[in-house]
Order: C-alpha cells, then sequence, then structure tokens
C-alpha cells in the first residue's frame, strides 16, 4: 500500500495549490480527484480578479496551476475516495479509492461543491435538453437564441455575459430586488444590454423534447407569466461536497460546510479542510491561500509530532 506524508483530496484551486506548497517542503504527497483537475472551477468563462491576470478562463487558469502541482507531487485523476478510516499507526489514515487504497500521515479536504438546483419542475426531465448549469460548456449551442439565466451573484453574471457574446439574447431572472454580484459586473450587464427580471423565480420549465419556455412567478404579487426560451442556464449557488468529512466525524457549520480554523484544521486531528467545503468567501484566490495554508500546517503538524 503506498504512503504519503500528506493525501490532497480534491484538485481545484486550493487542492492544486496545497500540492505546490506540500511539494516544496520536501514531504511526500498525493492529489486525488473524482475528475479532471479543476472541477466546476473549469467551467468559469472568464475572470478578471485573480492577480497577476487581467483576464484569464478558469480551464486556462487550472492548467498552469495543474502543470506545476505534478511537479512537486503525485496527481491521481478521475479515481474517486470512497472511503477514509483512522488508524492508530504513524501513517494515521487509510484512503480507499474506486481503484486502490493508500495512507497517509495527514489529510487535506478540498472537495468542493457543485452546482445547486433550482428543483423547478421540468428541471430534472430537460437536463442535457436545454437546461444548463455550464454556460462554458454549452453555450455554443444556443448562439442566437432565447436564453434564461437563474441567478444573481458573480457567476451568474459572468456567464450571462460570456453568453451574450456568444450571440444569445440573454434575460437574467434574479428572485431578489437587486444583485449580489460585485457592482462592476453589474455595470457591464447594463452597458451589454442584457435583460433583467427582478422578484421572479422559476416555477416550471416547459417543452416537448426541448426546452420551450418558463412559467415565472412575482415574488410579490404571487403572479404567474409564461416566458419563451430555448435554454435555461442556472447559477443559484453551490452545495459543499461534506459526505467524507461527515463520515470522518469533522464538525459542519448550519448551512452544511466545514468549520475550520486559522489553519485550516478541523477538529479532527491532521485533517485539514480548504475552498468551497468550507466556510467563508468563496473565491479562486481565497482558496489558493488556504490551500497554502493547509500544507504548511500539515508540515508544521508533521515536524513537531
Amino acid at each position: 500500500m503506498e504512503q504519503y506524508d500528506i493525501i490532497i483530496i480534491g484538485a481545484g484551486p486550493g487542492g492544486l495549490t496545497a500540492g505546490i506548497y506540500a511539494g516544496r517542503q520536501g514531504t511526500k504527497n498525493l492529489i486525488i480527484d473524482r475528475d479532471l483537475a479543476g472541477g466546476i472551477g473549469r467551467e468559469v468563462p472568464e475572470m478578471e480578479n485573480y492577480p497577476g491576470f487581467e483576464s484569464i478562463s478558469g480551464l486556462e487558469l487550472i492548467e498552469k496551476m495543474k502543470g506545476q502541482a505534478i511537479k512537486n507531487c503525485d496527481l491521481h485523476e478521475m479515481e474517486e475516495v470512497v472511503e477514509i478510516v483512522q488508524n492508530d499507526e504513524d501513517y494515521r489514515f487509510t484512503v480507499t479509492t474506486n481503484k486502490d487504497q493508500y495512507q497517509s500521515k495527514t489529510i487535506i479536504l478540498a472537495t468542493g461543491s457543485s452546482h445547486r438546483q433550482l428543483n423547478a419542475k421540468g428541471e430534472e426531465e430537460f437536463k442535457g435538453k436545454g437546461v444548463s448549469y455550464c454556460a462554458t460548456c454549452d453555450g455554443f449551442f444556443f448562439a442566437g437564441r432565447d436564453i434564461i439565466m437563474v441567478g444573481g451573484g458573480n457567476s451568474a453574471l459572468q456567464e450571462a455575459l460570456y453568453l451574450k457574446n456568444l450571440g444569445a439574447n440573454v434575460t437574467l431572472v434574479h428572485r431578489r430586488d437587486e444583485f449580489r454580484a460585485q457592482k462592476h459586473l453589474q455595470n457591464l450587464i447594463k452597458d451589454a444590454g442584457i435583460n433583467t427580471i427582478l422578484n421572479a423565480t422559476v416555477e416550471e420549465i416547459k417543452g416537448e423534447m426541448l426546452v420551450e419556455s418558463v412559467i415565472l412567478k412575482d415574488t410579490k404579487t404571487g403572479e404567474l407569466n409564461e416566458v419563451p426560451t430555448n435554454g435555461v442556464f442556472i447559477s443559484v449557488g453551490y452545495i459543499p461536497h461534506t459526505e467524507l468529512a461527515t463520515k470522518l466525524g469533522v464538525n459542519l457549520d448550519e448551512t452544511g460546510h466545514i468549520i475550520i480554523d486559522k489553519d485550516q484544521k478541523t477538529n479532527i486531528d491532521y485533517v485539514y479542510a480548504i475552498g468551497d467545503v468550507c466556510v467563508g468567501l468563496k473565491q479562486w484566490v481565497v482558496a489558493c491561500g488556504e490551500g497554502a495554508v493547509a500544507a504548511t500546517s500539515a508540515f508544521q503538524d508533521l515536524k513537531e509530532n
């Protein structure tokens, strides 16, 4: 059974950064990800707030980070961790995947999150038939067509702008009376002439073989209105992946995120957590900083014990 000093579960921005820092400390490290490195970060069409780049896509940045990481640690993509068991040995954890088993002295949980669904009628039925959670994956197919973009945060507005640039006719729908996104993005939406519908929720997605319309509900009056559309793109937040953490006994807050201290430590000794799965600001630069802190914390704990 291969043994490591640090096993990092998740190869998003935080996980890759942790791998870079861990390797430079001289420890033996492994990053495992059930998908390709980057996860949903690969879907970000454009970032303008990552230091050092005026504009860069999530996919491009991930590939740069991945190249650095594999110089410093092992990386196993498309391998899912199914169980982590604590041992009374120097190698305190046995990590079982769908392909192999490993032992590690420390664990960094960088398991990320997945797209939150609307749970609207017809949403499940029309997935891949006009309903999408990824503008960069599916936006190309909607050039010149009508699209409803649901959400009010940074990601929703970024994806609306991306779809508009592809030539789609985009309407932003948000359940509140104002967007939560950065003012800069709101100004770009206005400048791009993207139509917005506030105080509205998507109650139903309708169509025959493909999406043809949505039923919107006015959150103030309760009035229902059917709006023709060829597609519904959804960006209404994320659900943290805490299954492994929960089985280990890691403490979560009331929102289901992992509770960590300033050193990224959880309540379980030698278990650290970083990125979207944790309490805190959901930003790439934050996840990267947390990855650096967690790798350094793990190294210090290994030295002291």
